[in-house]
């Protein structure tokens, strides 16, 4: 656990659900790029997850979570989420919708609660790392609590 003024939102609400993770610190590299920052916490970048957050042509909201490794593939997770066509949002209107910055968006704890599908690859882990909300700073939780805190939703999303 970290120290208790090191705590993210993420880490605070996990607390209060009683979900047990484990944080990572690197604060100090102010790293963002995924597969750094896998290196860094000496993690399996296919276990590392980056959030990505769209808008379908519907005006619907979608967050997708895929490997720091791997890229979106937006026609995939437009048909896993019914959408005719999806865009990633600007990185300009991240912080207005979310609550989070580029680099330190996390699937817990947005402003609003949209529908959220991990790449299907997370089921091979017990527990994946994700961002816990703030730029230097990640948790890893095990699958089955998160799905149960966040209602996870699996899908093929990658290219």
């Amino acid at each position: 656990m970290a120290k208790k003024n090191k705590k993210t939102n993420v880490m605070r609400l996990l607390d209060q659900a009683n979900i047990s993770y484990t944080a990572y610190d690197f604060e100090k590299t102010g790293e963002t790029r995924g597969e750094k920052v896998a290196a860094l916490i000496n993690a399996n970048p296919e276990q590392v997850f980056k959030t990505l957050v769209t808008v379908a042509a519907s005006g619907q909201n979608y967050v997708f979570d895929i490997p720091v490794c791997k890229e979106l593939d937006l026609k995939k997770a437009a048909l896993a989420v019914g959408e005719k066509s999806i865009h990633m949002i600007p990185a300009k209107d991240l912080l207005a919708l979310t609550g989070y910055v580029h680099g330190g968006c996390s699937p817990i704890g947005m402003k609003k609660d949209f529908p959220k599908v991990f790449d299907m690859t997370a089921q091979s882990f017990e527990s994946v790392i994700i961002s816990a909300g703030k730029i230097g700073h990640q948790v890893q939780v095990q699958l089955k609590d998160l799905n149960q805190f966040i209602k996870i939703n699996y899908a093929d999303l990658i290219k």
